[in-house]
């Protein structure tokens, strides 16, 4: 292979062109606070709602129902302890996953650690998916908060959220309160159809930085009738959810490459499929101890997402192999960097904890480029395994 090849773009993407012209433009040109009550505040708060009914059109809501954030981080935490809080003493019960994004497993664990709250971690089949019914039979009578991915970040595993929610409004007849239902859809935007109105869902999150929005962009989309403590403290900012003065021209970017990714996403998903799907049949004819992880290839499988354990071969020796050959990989979750352990979400799917470390995962970008990435890179992945292992392929 002669060009770089990046696909790690599950960990961050590049910034879309047009979505940086229109940060460049806004900061530019609209400097004011939205809350000052002079005509360069007013044009600035004028263009943040713009953006605001932007998103909302996009993600299924209403307008007041986006929370502007600083990423997918906050807007899970946001989520989680916000509602989890505001639901009252009586309501110290939540219902999880064994395979949920650090930010929301950590903001769980935070609750029953510090707050009296008692939590229940589902751990899925094999494949990382999950029984509707079963989540459904989790729920308790003062349950407050479900929170459920709708795309795994390492393995690809999309949960059928809208049966979900539709299983817990079915079981919410026979309780005494609501639980409230998130899903983190970080990793699903502009890949799979992520919509409040279609999934039945009440609040969803999702990561500028994911679709080729600037860094330091996102949104919690939290339905007006729930209830949410605010985690940060001082004005009556995003409707007294957000304290903090919004960022005008992060709102914009991010409007504008929702809009794109959510324009391409039908095209982009279908190519992104066909090609992995062609890369993973490659790798797992000619690498004989490569293990897919996570669904098989079809809808219960994020489209842009590959990932592979290779028994016997160092996983960490493979991506250095691969970065010398100009693929760019990872491990899996870059928030998880650093950590020795091996990744919580494959053991959880039952993994053995050594075959977990070879952990390899392949993420393509948006837009029509993602037909073309794996060109090449199954030559790559052989020629590093044979580096480290000795492969005859």
């Amino acid at each position: 292979m002669t060009a770089p090849r990046y696909l790690d773009h599950a960990a961050t993407t590049p910034v879309r062109e047009e979505a940086l012209a229109a940060w460049v433009a806004v900061t530019r040109e609209v400097f004011g606070n939205p809350s000052s009550h002079h005509h360069v505040g007013e044009r600035a708060k004028a263009v943040l709602e713009e953006a605001r009914a932007r998103i909302a059109r996009v993600l299924g809501c209403r307008p007041g129902e986006v929370v502007l954030v600083s990423g997918g981080t906050e807007a899970n935490n946001l989520a989680v302890l916000g509602i989890a809080r505001a639901a009252g003493p009586e309501a110290k019960h939540l219902v999880t996953t064994a395979i949920e994004h650090d930010s929301v497993r950590r903001a769980v664990e935070h609750l029953v650690e510090r707050e009296g709250f008692t939590a229940t971690a589902l751990r899925p089949d094999e494949r990382g998916l999950l029984d509707p019914e079963r989540v459904a039979a989790a729920v308790r009578d003062d349950t407050a908060l479900v929170s459920i991915a709708l795309a795994n970040n390492e393995i690809g595993a999309v949960q059928p959220i809208a049966d979900i929610a539709a299983a817990l409004a079915d079981r919410d007849r026979s309780l005494p309160g609501r639980a409230r239902l998130h899903t983190d859809a970080v990793q699903a935007a502009g890949w799979l159809p992520v919509r409040l109105d279609a999934l039945g869902a009440d609040a969803l999150t999702v990561a500028g930085h994911k679709v080729g929005a600037p860094r330091g962009t996102g949104v919690a989309v939290i339905r007006r009738r729930v209830p949410v403590e605010p985690l940060l403290h001082g004005g009556e900012h995003e409707r007294g959810r957000r304290a903090g003065t919004e960022n005008v021209a992060g709102a914009v970017a991010l409007a504008v490459a929702l809009e794109l990714a959510e324009a391409e996403r039908e095209a982009a998903a279908a190519a992104a499929a066909a090609s992995r799907d062609a890369f993973l049949a490659e790798v797992r004819r000619r690498i004989p101890q490569a293990r897919l992880t996570g669904p098989e290839p079809g809808p219960q499988r994020a489209p842009q997402l590959a990932s592979l354990v290779l028994e016997g071969v160092s996983g960490e020796s493979v991506l250095l192999e691969l970065e010398r050959r100009g693929v760019i990989a990872s491990p899996g979750s870059a928030c998880a960097a650093g950590s020795d352990e091996p990744s919580h979400v494959l053991t959880a799917i039952g993994v053995e904890r050594e075959l977990a470390q070879t952990a390899l995962r392949f993420s393509l970008p948006h837009g029509p480029a993602a037909a073309d990435c794996f060109a090449g890179v199954a030559d790559a992945l052989v020629d590093a395994v044979r580096a480290v292992s000795g492969l005859r392929a």
